[in-house]
């Protein structure tokens, strides 16, 4: 790790107009290495107020539980009104069409009868004839109740008393969400239960209840609304489809990649991911599962899986030898030899084979461990610096405030620099995942990406050592620093030239590296001019 001292010598510039040219290499990063070749520029103050606005630019919008129901009660609002149908009724049909005021529009001027039979609303619902006072037979339990008191019947005029009523939508109720398509208990009916009717029949606790999965509803059947999926946490995120980033923070801190719902993984995409994820749960079965299932290519050494039936295997690109899976031989000079599958072999050579095998199984182990390690190591810092912001903001703000006689507001670049930090172990960690599935063949992307890699992961180190370590020396103070402010120059500074590393980091990786190629090109051209130079 670098001197502390250097920070002064950094510069907050963007990777894009920094040469990388050494001339000595394919991809010349040497010259790059040393701080001392940076200095630090003062950016125009508008210029910095763009690009901040710029990164704090959101693409979605936080919704809470108040501000789901207001707009669930005008999206039904909105269909009552231009539809002339009742509250209950909008609900049905907004229920059946996801929740999309549009579509309901559409398909009911398109064709209301479809529409009425499709959900189970009657146009024209019969009335039952019955005098007050006179008994009526529920056509549940067979007992007879006098109407209305004792009997109630949805739109379409089968009566049933309010005991079973009750029994029948509280048990659907506590059944799940289902409970929201209710029909009339008649097996030969299809009228839709509204939420009117079981307002007016079961308890508060059963309203409530059915209330929450309305409400849920709302969310989950909508394609731009999702719940946050941390633990505890009620908002849900409006995302604008389609934008740049996939990466949600939602009021409760937590963040998440929209499209899979895992926690945010920029810049790596789900895929990957998912496939991470999977590896490291199985990983303990995967050294016998290679030993048990794989053969290495004679060629390249890569284990392969069969998949086919039939004995001739390819070997994936860029090796693509093609070999015989029982004997392992060239398959070209497969048929030019008689008896090479069905020798029997000799012990000795049986055990070369398992050897070579064990082999390949501990090497890929060991470069597996290699990245999870490190990829397990940011993902406990980043937990250690999310308890580190949370204590400094509820205890050690006000502490500095009273002994450096500054307002908190002040402070605010302290809160910054352990923001930055929590970011950039995230997208650290991620990057691990990265390396560990970056073709092994590609040399000189692998060498690129290493190298802004570990750029940005010094940077992350200095800053981080600065806010944990030499923040407490302003904590354990009995009166104002005088160089506090220099503190303040030094960490600000710190952040700023910590981010652009990762926002090189992050643009080069989603771009699948391929400022490799000009870059190559670039240090070939020079070459070329140089040679030329000499020759002369």
């Amino acid at each position: 790790m670098g001197s502390e001292d250097d920070v002064g010598n950094l510069i907050d510039v963007d990777s894009g107009d920094d040469d990388y040219d050494d001339g000595n290499s394919d991809i010349p990063m040497s010259s790059m290495n040393s701080d001392e070749e940076y200095d630090f520029i003062t950016k125009d103050p508008a210029d910095i107020d763009l690009l901040t606005s710029q990164r704090t630019q959101k693409d979605y919008t936080i919704l809470k539980d108040e501000d789901i129901r207001r707009r669930q009660e005008d999206d039904i609002k909105k269909v009552a009104s231009v539809l002339s149908v009742s509250r209950g009724a909008a609900i049905i049909l907004l229920r059946r069409y996801n929740w999309r005021v549009s579509t309901v529009h559409e398909e009911w001027f398109a064709d209301e009868e479809k529409v009425r039979n499709a959900v189970g609303l009657q146009e024209n619902p019969p009335i039952l004839q019955i005098s007050p006072d006179e008994d009526v037979s529920c056509g549940i339990c067979f007992e007879s109740y006098s109407f209305p008191a004792g009997i109630r019947a949805a739109a379409c005029g089968h009566p049933f008393c309010r005991t079973c009523w009750r029994g029948y939508i509280c048990t659907a109720v506590n059944d799940g969400p289902g409970c929201l398509m209710l029909k009339c208990p008649d097996p030969s009916c299809n009228a839709a239960i509204g939420k009117d009717m079981i307002e007016d029949l079961v308890a508060p606790e059963y309203k409530e209840k059915y209330c929450r999965y309305l409400v849920r509803s709302y969310i989950e059947d909508s394609r731009n609304i999702k719940w946050c999926p941390a633990p505890e946490c009620e908002c849900a995120v409006e995302f604008v489809v389609g934008s740049g980033s996939s990466d949600v923070i939602c009021s409760c801190s937590y963040g998440f990649c929209w499209k899979c719902s895992e926690e945010a993984h920029r810049p790596v995409d789900c895929d990957m991911v998912a496939e991470w994820i999977l590896k490291n749960n199985a990983e303990s079965e995967n050294t016998n599962w290679i030993l048990s299932y794989t053969k290495p290519c004679p060629k390249c050494k890569r284990p392969i899986e069969k998949n086919n039936g039939c004995m001739h295997m390819t070997c994936r690109t860029p090796c693509g030898f093609e070999f015989c899976w029982l004997c392992l031989g060239s398959w070209f000079e497969h048929g030019r030899r008689t008896g090479t599958c069905n020798d029997f072999r000799t012990e000795e050579e049986r055990k070369f084979d398992e050897s070579e095998r064990r082999e390949m199984a501990r090497k890929s182990l060991v470069r597996y461990t290699h990245y999870y390690e490190r990829w397990a190591a940011n993902q406990s810092s980043r937990e250690k610096a999310r308890r580190d912001l949370h204590h400094m903001q509820a205890v050690q703000l006000v502490k500095l405030s009273e002994i450096q006689c500054q307002p908190e507001t002040q402070l605010k670049f302290i809160s910054d620099a352990w923001l930055q930090i929590v970011e950039c172990r995230r997208v650290l960690k991620w990057t691990y995942a990265y390396g560990y599935y970056l073709p092994e063949n590609e040399d000189t992307k692998r060498r690129f990406f290493e190298y802004l890699q570990g750029q940005a992961e010094t940077g992350l180190e200095r800053l981080h050592m600065c806010v944990e370590k030499e923040l407490n020396t302003y904590l354990e103070a009995a009166e104002p620093s005088n160089d506090f402010n220099d503190f303040r120059a030094k960490l600000t500074c710190l952040t700023g030239v910590t981010r652009n590393y990762f926002d090189n980091l992050v643009r080069a990786i989603e771009n699948d590296l391929a400022d490799v190629d000009s870059v190559g090109a670039c240090s070939e051209t020079s070459s070329k001019i140089a040679d030329g130079s000499s020759n002369q």
